[in-house]
């Protein structure tokens, strides 16, 4: 059970697409609207476990081009939600841009998420706690998930609302928009480049 639980903190303190992403929410618009976006990451990342824990995934990943069409899909999906980051001017948590994002974008982005499919399902079938129990292990493992990848995020969308707080000056809160759009955008292009091992 501790295996598990280390293995899940260090596969989500490790920044993926998700934490890039909520990351970049807090630092560009707010905390509030941080907790929106994370509230779409957290049904997206619940929807995810459900499809992985009862095989859906499996038979929709066995289909070669499947892989394909997701990768396409997420890393495009990325890449709009890092010009979000990116192409905000605003400062303050006053303001309310046009293209903030939503809950429907967290969902999204972990339903086209490859990375999110291969977490759970390496963390569901790769560790055994209870072999002759697969409803008290499906639920044990829940419970330890939910334990760490909720705080987690939590530090995440604040270490972004920090850097907001710190009430930089325009041309700095510009440059640190540009880097967290930036570094999403990086893990968009890198996902695109894989196209050509699958």
């Amino acid at each position: 059970m501790i295996a598990f639980a280390l293995a899940v903190f260090f596969m989500i303190v490790t920044p993926g697409p998700a934490v890039l992403a909520l990351a970049g929410v807090g630092a560009v618009f707010s905390y509030k609207d941080g907790l929106r976006f994370l509230i779409g990451l957290t049904i997206g990342y619940l929807l995810v476990w459900i499809i992985v824990i009862t095989g859906l995934a499996s038979v929709i990943f066995s289909i070669p081009f499947m892989r394909i069409i997701f990768l396409i899909i997420s890393s495009g999906y990325l890449i709009y939600l890092s010009f979000k980051i990116m192409m905000n001017r605003s400062k303050t948590a006053f303001t309310k841009p046009k293209n903030l994002p939503k809950i429907y974008d967290g969902i999204v982005l972990q339903l086209v998420n490859p990375k999110a499919y291969a977490f759970h399902s390496i963390l569901y079938s790769g560790f055994v706690i209870f072999p002759n129990n697969l409803i008290l292990e499906t639920f044990i493992k829940f419970l330890i998930m939910n334990a760490v990848w909720i705080p987690l995020h939590l530090f995440w969308l604040s270490m972004g609302v920090l850097v907001k707080s710190l009430d930089l000056e325009d041309s700095i809160q510009r440059k640190v928009n540009i880097l967290m759009g930036g570094s999403l955008m990086i893990v968009a292009i890198f996902s695109l480049l894989s196209l050509g091992k699958i």
